[in-house]
């Protein structure tokens, strides 16, 4: 007959010399005090001011007429999906929306090219309104985080997963989205008549 094999044993806590242990000098055995903080050098924390257009959590400033920030994807998403985009934000908000293009994110799309030439065309229609951009850079992301912080009357229409992450983390801005071949938003306030998803 063989041995038998004994199981290993797992999570088995390290065994811990207790402070009387002879092998610990007189020096290391005395436990160490934290400094009480002094009232004097309190750190100062820079919590950003929140906005006065959100009471009680709902974005005051947002109403019919809706005003809509675009994102450069979420123009050509709405072209793969063949949707007017200003009929479908009508649909999706039951109101007037109009909708914006910021510089950064017409040169965006003057960067893409000939293959998005029909999204341009689109942009430059006259119901929509242009925004000038006075900051340095063409970045259009940062540009439209840093507009809607700024003021919180826009809904952000875009289809980045990334921007919409940063977005969300803005108290009071809706993000809308394309989904199932239609426009749909998040986080509205049922105030405003926000559909049902």
């Amino acid at each position: 007959m063989g041995k038998t094999k004994q199981a290993k044993r797992y999570a088995t806590m390290k065994r811990m010399i207790s402070l009387k242990d002879s092998r610990i000098k007189s020096k290391d055995r005395i436990k160490k005090k934290r400094k009480k903080s002094d009232p004097q050098n309190l750190k100062v924390r820079e919590v950003p001011q929140a906005s006065s257009a959100m009471f009680f959590q709902y974005n005051t400033q947002l109403g019919p007429p809706y005003h809509i920030l675009i994102d450069t994807n979420f123009v050509n998403f709405s072209i793969k999906n063949k949707l007017d985009i200003i009929q479908s934000m009508m649909d999706c908000l039951y109101a007037k929306c109009i909708p914006y293009i910021t510089d950064c994110v017409m040169a965006e799309l003057e960067k893409l090219g000939s293959k998005y030439r029909v999204a341009l065309r689109i942009v430059k229609d006259d119901r929509f309104q242009r925004l000038p951009c006075l900051h340095k850079g063409t970045y259009a992301d940062d540009c439209l985080v840093q507009r809607v912080t700024q003021h919180k009357c826009y809904i952000v229409a875009t289809h980045d997963k990334d921007l919409k992450r940063r977005i969300r983390k803005i108290p009071g801005v809706p993000i809308m989205y394309i989904a199932q071949h239609r426009y749909s938003i998040e986080r509205m306030p049922d105030a405003y008549g926000a559909p049902k998803v």
